[in-house]
């Protein structure tokens, strides 16, 4: 039997039993259907999902009557519709402003997650399903992951990182007081091998789906250490490996070749901004498979803002605006050279709600359409190994969808405004 007609019978088996089971039934006809990104969209096609799932593409605008049960018909004939998007660097905590010391101070934490859960909406309503967050207090991004996953809030899915990082580096705490420095230090934070061994397994054993380390320094730390390698291959090692026994993937922050070029080869599944991305770095990438999450969104926005806001000390605004401005010439020299890309922005830095604009300066740094599109689906489902469930609009995987007005494969600023989401069969916005 071929792939075809095994598929075909696996859709009539689903349906059958859906429909016999008196689940809901939901059509969605759809003027022009990008259903696998990398291949050719097709007009005139009907999506038939059944509760959070779809379970058959047929040609052509099928009738509700051709169905049991009650059924729901979504128009969207006169529109493009595609996979739902994914970001795979997002900060859903907060948002880069002149009041974040204060509010760290000021807000409780029962606070700043239900703000959290408005930067999950605004993400999640401009056509983002899915996201990886790898930056937030731990215990409350389990929580609110948790809670989407059980359909008590709502919100796109999340992935959830915890964060593994040396005295003093990127990823420890920075610009308050030596007092403050040692309430808000992190346990996770690590020196030498073992005891980074320790922080990894310390953040799985508190429910991190993946692990975030910092191979290089970064240009919101508040101290003028620079942006090169700071953890040791033998940190980066014991890390990746401790991850590796407990099934989780590392991905980390790395801005200058010397750090990228460590943590590939201590074996991370992605690279996080790679803004010096170079020739050594660029054959590691293509010998492990590796991915870069470009974030060029943030980039623009820290160069932006140490030229027009005050708030900035002067050891963060000479790294945003030498950094900022490399990154999108690093990254069009990775893209030629064939390293896989998946789709970050690093919100959070930027605002919530504003992630299709990386799309835009993806293609300014000639990256195409379609290329931008599959790095936001097919590759960051590979990224988060959740390629059998999302990613494509195809039988068996959840009813994430979005529509615009007109194909982003001729404008990619079409994706800026999205008129419809659905999320795992639910309407968000239509």
């Amino acid at each position: 039997m071929t792939l075809y007609l095994r598929l075909a019978a696996t859709s009539l088996v689903l349906l059958a039993l859906a429909t016999s089971a008196g689940a809901a039934t939901t059509l969605i006809h759809a003027g022009e259907l990008l259903a696998v990104p990398g291949e050719s969209p097709r007009a005139r096609q009907t999506i038939v999902i059944v509760d959070e799932r779809i379970v058959e593409i047929r040609s052509g605008f099928a009738n509700s009557s051709e169905f049991d049960g009650d059924v729901t018909v979504i128009d969207l004939s006169r529109q493009f519709v595609l996979p739902g998007l994914m970001d795979m660097h997002v900060h859903l905590q907060g948002e880069l402003g002149p009041d974040n010391d204060s509010d760290a101070l000021k807000m409780s934490d029962q606070l700043m997650q239900m703000r959290s859960i408005h930067f999950a909406m605004n993400t999640l309503l401009a056509g983002f399903t899915t996201v990886r967050d790898v930056g937030s207090s731990a215990q409350e991004m389990y929580a609110m992951r948790d809670a989407i996953n059980r359909g008590w809030i709502d919100g796109p899915r999340i992935i959830a990182a915890g964060g593994v990082g040396i005295t003093g580096g990127h990823a420890d705490i920075s610009g308050v007081s030596p007092d403050f420095m040692e309430i808000l230090t992190s346990p996770n934070v690590c020196d030498g091998p073992y005891d980074c061994r320790r922080a990894a397994r310390n953040v799985i054993k508190y429910g991190a789906d993946l692990i975030k380390i910092t191979s290089t320094g970064g240009v919101m730390t508040d101290r003028a250490t620079g942006t090169g390698q700071q953890m040791e291959m033998d940190e980066l090692r014991e890390v990746v490996l401790a991850a590796a026994r407990m099934g989780r993937k590392v991905a980390s922050h790395a801005h200058h070749e010397d750090g990228i070029v460590a943590a590939l080869e201590a074996g991370v599944a992605s690279i996080e901004h790679g803004s010096y991305t170079g020739p050594r770095a660029i054959k590691l990438f293509r010998e492990t498979g590796a991915y870069l999450v470009p974030t060029l969104l943030a980039g623009k926005t820290v160069a932006t803002l140490a030229v027009e806001a005050d708030f900035m000390s002067d050891a963060v605004k000479a790294k945003a605006i030498r950094v900022g401005n490399d990154m999108a010439g690093s990254f069009e020299k990775a893209h030629k050279a064939g390293v896989n890309i998946a789709y970050g922005t690093d919100s959070g830095i930027s605002r919530h709600g504003t992630n299709a604009e990386e799309a835009v300066l993806m293609v300014d740094a000639g990256m195409a359409e379609m290329d931008v599109i599959v790095s936001a689906t097919i590759n960051a489902a590979d990224l988060i190994d959740m390629s059998d469930s999302t990613g494509t609009i195809e039988s068996g995987k959840f009813a994430d969808i979005i529509a615009v007005d007109n194909s982003p494969l001729e404008n990619i600023e079409e994706l800026l405004d999205v008129d419809f989401v659905m999320k795992g069969g639910k309407i968000y916005k239509q």
